[in-house]
């Protein structure tokens, strides 16, 4: 079955040559394109697709807002357009549920790429955001902790990613640290290696597993920690402290 996708772009010619790219594609099917955040929320309303490929900068609605209430809204997997490697809408759009960010320059094949590894589950950032994310935002969060104050951005706690209220957009409920305990010794080993940034192939050789064992722990650790993808388990093994940046 095809890869249905939204494209959403305020540029005309990114949003049509995006579409004509992937359209191309035998396992991808574009079903809609959208010129502002607005319609792009109409449009996955509308369509249910897997993916919704949206700027950050669009008239009537931003990206952000967009990015919020689609991913409260539905499963639709968010993958946000940026102009540069890391910028102040990282942080908030890692808390909307975003599942991966792709700069406007992208070249074609990782366009494609970046779309299947989206629908499969797989963080998609591109190397410069990681290592930057990581080194500014991802801090372990003490116990007790409160949200920074004012502008300052607070620490992507796993909390966030559940959205506003009680038990958040996806469900969550209890605290992050509690949540790491349903995990057996094999969950965690390799929840420390997604946050390494290892792939399913290069966790299977540390762990001496097969790739079908590894991605099982890894369906079975993003269901107990009530986590969208791996994007949000990388964040998550940081801000609880599992793993240390450096």
């Amino acid at each position: 079955m095809a890869i249905r996708v939204v494209v959403a772009d305020d540029q005309e010619l990114v949003r049509t040559g995006f579409a004509m790219i992937l359209d191309a594609q035998p396992d991808i099917e574009v079903v809609a394109e959208a010129a502002d955040g607005a319609q792009a929320v109409a449009a996955v309303r509308e369509h249910s697709p897997d993916v919704l490929l949206l700027d950050v900068r669009m008239p009537v609605m931003d990206g952000l807002t967009a990015a919020q209430q689609v991913c409260a809204e539905s499963d639709c997997k968010v993958i946000m357009l940026t102009t540069f490697d890391l910028d102040e809408y990282v942080h908030t759009a890692l808390k909307a549920g975003v599942s991966g960010f792709l700069l406007k320059d992208v070249r074609r094949d990782d366009l494609v790429h970046g779309v299947r590894v989206v629908m499969a589950g797989d963080a998609l950032l591109a190397p410069s955001i990681t290592r930057r994310l990581i080194a500014e935002y991802a801090r372990p969060l003490p116990p007790g902790a409160a949200p920074a104050p004012g502008g300052a951005p607070a620490p992507l706690s796993a909390q966030a990613f559940a959205g506003e209220g009680e038990g958040g957009a996806h469900g969550r409920a209890g605290e992050p640290r509690s949540l790491l305990q349903q995990l057996t010794a094999r969950e965690e080993e390799t929840l420390r290696c997604i946050a390494q940034g290892m792939s399913n192939a290069e966790i299977a050789a540390a762990l001496v597993v097969s790739e079908h064992t590894v991605k099982t722990h890894v369906r079975n650790l993003l269901a107990k920690l009530q986590l969208r993808d791996r994007i949000h388990a990388v964040v998550f093994a940081y801000e609880t402290g599992l793993v240390s940046p450096g």
